[in-house]
């Protein structure tokens, strides 16, 4: 059978007493109130051994209150939707909290910016920097799957022999050396921006002639993206962002520059030179104009 684990089960019980007086003499009915109190303890009693399966009304043991739970029952919650296989190196895109085997969806982004469940954008250009590793969750898989752990250590184990490479060791924490006196706080930036965005762009819309339809306003003008971008992907983004129709022209300007979609952001810094750029930011306007036919 498959394996199972247990868990707690609740046993939520209320006793209902109820006991009316008259507002006669109440002197005369205090015998037949004592009378339905034994009574009523008498049959509270008894239902408490007839509920709990016992003689002297103790509750069950510790056993007996947990339920076993058949492992099908969580399979659908710790399943790559990908590889249809048990999380390996449970990762989860921070955009939307769905989450996958950490090679599946590497593999996946390698053509693909999109969740693979909910379809939505990670990132415009880098995904595989809004993933992170779900460590809590792997261990539960661990613990919920017999003997799965050791497999993919035998596995990773035997990958790297065959191919003569050295097996990487598992990361031990270091210890901290004790310091003396009052202990000081590391100030550092929680968040870091990747090398790889080397580009702070600053987008300023400068129009729209008549005819181009409804558009919705860009939220953010301020984007830090790849210097390898190019104008086609500013236009798209814009496009996703402002919901355009695809009748809508997008015209980007950099200085007095009619920009090509071919050019790169850094390549349009380089050429324009400082002129272009305000605050550490290249300047780019843009404008939406009826597509002629």
């Amino acid at each position: 059978g498959a394996p199972s684990c247990s868990g707690s089960r609740s046993r939520p019980f209320e006793f209902e007493r109820g006991r009316s007086v008259s507002s006669g003499d109440e002197d005369d009915d205090d015998e037949d109130d004592e009378e339905e109190e034994v009574e009523e303890e008498e049959e509270m009693e008894g239902d408490t051994r007839a509920r709990f399966g016992t003689d002297d009304g103790e509750l069950d043991s510790d056993d007996d209150r947990e339920r076993m739970i058949n492992l099908t029952e969580l399979t659908p919650y710790i399943l790559c939707s990908i590889c249809k296989g048990y999380f390996i190196d449970a990762t989860t895109i921070t955009e939307c909290l769905h989450t996958f085997c950490k090679s599946c969806i590497v593999r996946h982004f390698y053509y693909s910016n999109r969740c693979p469940k909910c379809n939505i954008v990670v990132h415009q250009t880098q995904p595989l920097y809004n993933i992170r590793l779900d460590r809590q969750l792997q261990d539960i898989v661990y613990k919920l799957v017999v003997n799965l752990e050791e497999r993919e250590k035998k596995q990773m184990h035997d990958f790297y022999k065959e191919r003569g490479l050295e097996v990487p060791k598992p990361a031990v924490p270091q210890p901290v050396p004790p310091s003396r006196g009052r202990p000081r706080k590391v100030l550092g930036s929680v968040f870091r921006i990747p090398p790889e965005l080397d580009i702070s762009i600053l987008l300023e819309f400068i129009g729209a002639n008549e005819g181009t339809g409804n558009f919705k306003p860009l939220e953010k003008k301020f984007v830090r993206v790849s210097g390898e971008a190019t104008i086609g992907h500013v236009e798209k983004f814009l496009r996703r962002k402002m919901d355009l129709d695809p009748a809508c022209q997008v015209d980007i300007i950099c200085g007095d520059h009619l920009l090509e979609h071919y050019q790169t952001l850094r390549e349009i810094r380089q050429v324009i030179g400082e002129s272009a750029v305000q605050d550490g930011l290249l300047v780019l306007h843009y404008g939406l104009v009826v597509s002629p036919l």
